[in-house]
């Protein structure tokens, strides 16, 4: 069990490493989280005249976002799980699959003018793309207000109102300001790594007002936005609420609780103690993944963080 655990982590070590590591050759490490249209133009890059028409969306975010706000202009997407059972996206060519790169050959042959990727895992794609006469946009999203600025991006590029899909966006967001608390988001066993607050998942806990004992620590970690930790540390800190993060391929609930009983740390927390444990998923905390993810990550935190606390 504990061989699973030390494979779920290094699973979404890697997961997050792929995101970051082409972003530290371009950006400054942690110190500043900029929206993604200042992150795109920096980049000099720009929206295509007019509407685009034909868009194919690299990231499984992007994607959603575009067909969200005008079903008829995504014509390629990225092959992600989290589309596998969405009819709105049976009929539309995958241009690649999982982790793998994208099929340059099938992008182009849908003569998209407007390719979304994701920064710092479409970069070499879209360079190659661009080389090739394509509108390219690069986009990154770690946190809620890059998240707005996305979709009012995606929307000005596609003539299309971003406000329907803000308006639900905020409705993700508790509606009464309460002092959540404190609270450890543990995505790795191997090494012990958790969000600080420049980080999607460190943003979504600081506009649910929760305690992240990471939030103000920097560290060496490989990825940019987390913090490794070590088991005195967290004994010092002692949270309240513990948010274990689930493998991408999706290992059970069972088997990582079952692998942190055996640390010994884990039974003198407080969250331990006061059953106070929550296992979420991959997408939608650590990587937004798509709008439904988002919508069930925030879902999950008003219950462990608030409701958990009325009680």
């Amino acid at each position: 069990m504990h061989r699973r655990w030390l494979l779920s982590g290094l699973a979404i070590l890697l997961s997050i490493v792929l995101v970051a590591c082409t972003t530290a050759n371009t950006q400054q490490p942690q110190t500043q989280v900029e929206n993604t249209t200042e992150a795109t133009n920096a980049n000099s890059q720009q929206l295509p005249k007019g509407s685009a028409k034909r868009v194919v969306a690299l990231s499984s975010l992007s994607a959603d976002i575009i067909s969200r706000l005008h079903q008829t202009k995504i014509v390629g997407i990225t092959g992600s799980k989290l589309f596998k059972n969405d009819s709105k996206f049976k009929d539309i060519p995958r241009v690649s699959e999982g982790q793998s790169p994208p099929n340059l050959e099938k992008v182009v042959a849908l003569k998209p003018d407007l390719v979304i990727g994701a920064e710092g895992f479409s970069n070499i794609p879209i360079q190659k793309l661009q080389q090739l006469g394509i509108q390219t946009l690069l986009t990154k999203v770690n946190s809620w207000e890059s998240l707005e600025e996305l979709t009012k991006t995606l929307a000005k590029s596609i003539n299309a109102d971003p406000q329907p899909l803000l308006s639900r966006y905020q409705s993700f967001l508790p509606d009464k300001t309460i002092q959540s608390p404190s609270t450890l988001a543990l995505v790795s066993r191997q090494p012990i790594l958790a969000p600080n607050k420049n980080s999607w998942a460190g943003d979504l806990l600081a506009k649910f007002q929760a305690k992240n004992i990471a939030a103000d620590l920097q560290g060496k970690s490989p990825v940019g936005g987390y913090v490794t930790l070590s088991a005195e540390k967290i004994l010092e800190a002692n949270p309240e609420v513990i948010i274990l993060v689930n493998a991408p391929q999706g290992n059970s609930e069972a088997g990582l609780l079952d692998s942190l009983k055996k640390e010994a740390f884990w039974q003198q927390l407080q969250a331990t103690k006061n059953n106070r444990v929550y296992v979420f998923d991959y997408y939608g905390l650590v990587n937004p993944g798509s709008i439904d993810a988002i919508e069930k990550a925030c879902q999950q935190l008003k219950q462990a963080l608030f409701v958990a606390q009325a009680t």
